[in-house]
């Protein structure tokens, strides 16, 4: 009987690590063939492509993320062949059993938890007797009611094979996002959250771990994320394996963790300071909140102020960029409460800040106590809120259109220079020039329609005439700066109306000719010729020294040639300046 694992992933460059493991627990005793695609592709495609393959046996990997879409495939499916095998498994349909067997009639049996051993259990018997009685961890009908089989002891981990050497895989290495864990479960009990259900952690064995790291690494694997809830639980084994990941790391290669950032100790901070190369690692934090009422009520441990000492201490090292995570609608966490918590994280000023909103995940506390604070939430996954009893949907509604403009003029980093003066001079708060500004975007039907690099100059532009033009001519001169200076190759049409024209350009040309040192020694470390001068680069003047503030960060108000020399071979930018 052929076997077929599938699932839908979120993006092309996302991995699912979870039907490999279970082909390679399979093996050698079935050989079950994998078959990804994504929540985009239509689905009429992927049914096509699934029924090419004949199989007798389909798997499903289920997930919030994919099983609206997931459905639609199955359903199709059993039109289609009345005879096949549907299995499905994953966290989505671990929980609420009994409500996935009624509303997909399709499946034909849902496996339960951690699948490795009752996945191949269930294969084995549907190859011979079709007896199930004896396998924990799975749900079926028989003969019109469900049997609903309780989850077996846990895996051990270290006698798991390798989900990674697939040759089928080798190609796709160094294009996508490879995921590993060596661990199961959290030390924590965070209500919202379904590593809090599962007690303990769990190791897998550090040997094969790395042996599997060096495999991919050799293989092409340029981005390794670890799925470790917490990576840095265990000082001793977190610090053994940044060693050997700065020890044996190919160049080119970044891996990424979550870690619990209050439970660090500063000496291991420290040593990667001191060790780690610079892009090598990237850091996820979860803060989530600061409001400490809020992590009570979600049994959530942290402490704010270790927390900034980690980030802090990381920014300052400059190897290791951090991505924090927000999340919007816990419980008793006010529309001002939630704007203090926004405003505490960015005063970090991490290189990435993920403004999420709570989704009530099947099987976590805060869903079965859901009345507790009143939320009302969409029955369709990904099951978000939509209110609360101090959170209403207006206030939901305006907290996503800060998500929306942070995601374009923070965590892209098209104009750093400009948001950081916008949101320290121009506005009350960060929080404040994102929700004013995130107000704006929506009102004029901007979050409907496309946009271009230069748009998002141009709207800003728009915003900042019409809400606080006061600050409006700094501010466009910092915007062209940061334009310039993230271009690599010169410009054909600025989002502006240029300062000079070409008699203007040409005089301040030839006064550059004569006297390169008025741009300093890098300048004319250059050795232009008028040729080269003319042809690659450009000059716009601003209302302000800019030497001066990219020194201080101050604003001093003398006017500046800024002149900017693209790189011919596109390779980037280079600014000089001088003091009309």
């Amino acid at each position: 009987m052929k076997t077929v694992i599938a699932t839908l992933n979120a993006k092309y460059i996302h991995t699912s690590l979870s039907i490999r493991y279970l082909k390679a627990y399979a093996a050698p005793d079935f050989d079950v063939q994998l078959a990804e695609y994504t929540i985009k592709d239509p689905i009429m495609n992927i049914v096509g492509d699934l029924y090419s393959k004949k199989p007798d046996i389909i798997g499903f990997s289920c997930y919030i993320w994919n099983i609206e879409e997931t459905i639609k495939v199955i359903q199709m499916l059993r039109k289609i062949n009345q005879e096949l095998v549907i299995i499905l498994g994953g966290p989505e349909v671990t929980y609420d059993v009994t409500e996935w067997l009624k509303k997909v009639p399709e499946a034909d049996f849902i496996v339960i938890g951690e699948g490795e051993t009752t996945f191949k259990k269930l294969l084995t018997q549907l190859h011979d007797r079709k007896d199930y009685s004896g396998i924990s961890g799975i749900a079926y009908r028989k003969e019109g009611k469900n049997v609903i089989q309780p989850q077996g002891e846990k895996l051990n981990l270290k006698e798991l094979s390798s989900p990674f050497r697939f040759e089928e895989d080798i190609s796709q290495l160094s294009k996508r996002v490879t995921y590993i864990e060596t661990s199961r479960g959290c030390p924590f009990n965070c209500q919202f959250c379904l590593s809090s259900i599962e007690v303990g952690v769990r190791y897998f064995d550090r040997e094969k771990v790395k042996e599997d790291i060096r495999y991919l690494m050799e293989n092409g694997a340029r981005t390794i994320k670890f799925v470790d809830r917490t990576f840095n639980i265990s000082r001793s084994y977190a610090m053994e394996m940044f060693q050997f990941l700065i020890d044996e790391h190919v160049p080119g290669t970044v891996f990424q963790f979550e870690i619990t950032a209050d439970i660090m100790r500063p000496e291991v901070i420290q040593f990667l300071n001191d060790h780690a190369p610079a892009g090598l690692f990237r850091f996820e934090i979860g803060v989530q909140s600061t409001n400490d009422y809020t992590n009570e009520l979600v049994m959530r441990k942290q402490n704010f102020e270790k927390l900034t000492r980690t980030v802090t201490m990381v920014k300052e090292g400059g190897k290791i960029d951090q991505h924090l995570d927000l999340i919007a609608g816990l419980p008793e966490e006010d529309y001002p409460s939630f704007r203090k918590t926004f405003n505490e994280v960015f005063e970090l000023r991490p290189e990435e800040l993920q403004l999420g909103f709570l989704k009530m995940l099947r099987g976590t506390g805060l869903r079965i106590r859901a009345k507790d604070h009143a939320y009302i939430f969409s029955d369709q996954s990904p099951y978000e809120i939509l209110g609360n009893n101090v959170l209403s949907f207006d206030d939901i509604v305006k907290i996503k259109q800060v998500e929306d403009v942070l995601e374009k003029y923070w965590n892209d980093h098209r104009m750093d220079r400009t948001v950081e003066f916008l949101v320290t001079t121009a506005f009350s708060s960060p929080f404040d020039f994102f929700q004013d500004f995130g107000t704006y975007w929506d009102e004029q039907g901007w979050s409907r329609i496309g946009h271009q690099l230069e748009d998002l100059f141009r709207r800003l532009q728009q915003f900042l005439q019409e809400v606080n033009p006061a600050v409006l001519d700094i501010a466009v001169g910092l915007m062209k700066y940061d334009y310039f200076h993230n271009q690599k190759y010169k410009p054909r049409k600025p989002w502006w109306n240029q300062t000079f024209d070409k008699a203007g350009r040409s005089g301040i040309y030839e006064s550059i000719l004569e006297d390169p040192s008025t741009l300093g020694s890098d300048y004319e470390s250059l050795h232009l010729t008028e040729k080269e001068l003319f042809k690659h680069s450009m000059l716009e003047e601003l209302p302000f020294n800019l030497k001066t503030f990219l020194e201080t960060g101050l604003i001093d108000p003398k006017s500046t040639i800024m002149l900017t020399y693209f790189e011919p071979a596109g390779t980037g930018s280079q600014t000089f300046s001088y003091v009309k």
